[in-house]
C-alpha cells in the first residue's frame, strides 16, 4: 500500500509540474506578443472636433502610459466618414492597467472636458466598435511603417468557425506573410481577434507608398505560383469566407 501510495503521489506531483511548466511556457509566449486595440468611430458630426480631441487629449494620455496610437481616415469618401484608431500595447496586463490609468489622469480629464461637454448634447459620432487582438506568432511586434507611406490597408477576415480561423492564422504564420514580403505587400501588424463584434476573425494592416504601388503588389501576389499552391491546399479550404477591406489614409497626428 505504501509503495502504491508513493507512486500515486509521485504521478500527481509530476503531472502538476508538467501542467505548470506548460502554462508558464504559454504565458511566456503570450507575453512576447503585442496586444492591438482597434477602435472604429462612425462620425455624425464635425470630424475636426473629434480629431482635436484625439490629438490634444486622448493620444497624449496614452503616450504618457507609453502606448503609441495610429490614427486613420478613409482613403476614399464614403457615405459615412470614419476614424480608425490603433492602440499598441506590449501585453494584455498593460491594456487593463492603461485603460484605468487614462481615466484617472487629471491632465486628460481637464483636456477632454470641453469636447465631452460640447459633444454630449451634439454627438459627433454615433458609436465606435472595438476589436481587441493578440499579435500573430510570425510578427509578434508591429513593424514600423516606412515614412514614405501614404496608404494603409485594413483587412478583417471572418471565418465560419473557430477551426477555420485557426487554419487561416496558420496559413499566414507559415507562408502567406513571407509571400507578402516577396511581392511588396508591406506588413504592419496581424492580430487574432480576442473580443469584438465579428468573431471568429482576424485583422491585419499593411502599408504602401501610394495606391498604384498597392495595386501592383496585390496583382503580383494574385499571380504568384506560391499563392496558387496555397489557396488550393486542402488544409486551407474555407478558412476566410467573409472579408472586409478598407483603404486608409494616416491622419497628420498618427504616430505611425
Amino acid at each position: 500500500m505504501k509503495l502504491r501510495t508513493f507512486f500515486l503521489l509521485y504521478f500527481m506531483l509530476m503531472s502538476t509540474a508538467a501542467f505548470t511548466g506548460f502554462a508558464s511556457e504559454k504565458e511566456t509566449d503570450s507575453a512576447k506578443k503585442q496586444i492591438y486595440e482597434w477602435r472604429i468611430y462612425t462620425l455624425t458630426g464635425d470630424g475636426a472636433s473629434l480629431d482635436a480631441f484625439f490629438k490634444e487629449a486622448l493620444i497624449p494620455a496614452y503616450n504618457r502610459c507609453k502606448v503609441s496610437v495610429g490614427a486613420f481616415s478613409l482613403f476614399k469618401k464614403e457615405e459615412k466618414a470614419q476614424r480608425y484608431l490603433l492602440f499598441v500595447y506590449p501585453d494584455l496586463q498593460t491594456y487593463y492597467k492603461v485603460k484605468q490609468a487614462v481615466w484617472n489622469d487629471k491632465i486628460f480629464r481637464n483636456a477632454a472636458r470641453p469636447f465631452f461637454e460640447a459633444s454630449a448634447p451634439n454627438p459627433v459620432y454615433s458609436d465606435y466598435v472595438t476589436y481587441l487582438c493578440e499579435a500573430f506568432d510570425k510578427i509578434p511586434v508591429m513593424r514600423m511603417p516606412d515614412k514614405s507611406r501614404t496608404l494603409f490597408e485594413f483587412r478583417l477576415y471572418h471565418s465560419p468557425n473557430e477551426d477555420a480561423n485557426m487554419r487561416k492564422i496558420k496559413m499566414f504564420n507559415s507562408e502567406e506573410i513571407d509571400l507578402f514580403d516577396k511581392v511588396g505587400v508591406n506588413s504592419v501588424c496581424y492580430g487574432e481577434i480576442l473580443a469584438g463584434t465579428q468573431m471568429p476573425a482576424l485583422i491585419y494592416l499593411t502599408c504602401y507608398k501610394d495606391e498604384a504601388t498597392r495595386n501592383s503588389a496585390w496583382d503580383a501576389f494574385g499571380k504568384h505560383p506560391d499563392w496558387e499552391r496555397l489557396k488550393n491546399d486542402p488544409q486551407y479550404k474555407n478558412t476566410a469566407t467573409n472579408n472586409t477591406i478598407k483603404l486608409l489614409s494616416p491622419m497628420p497626428y498618427s504616430q505611425f
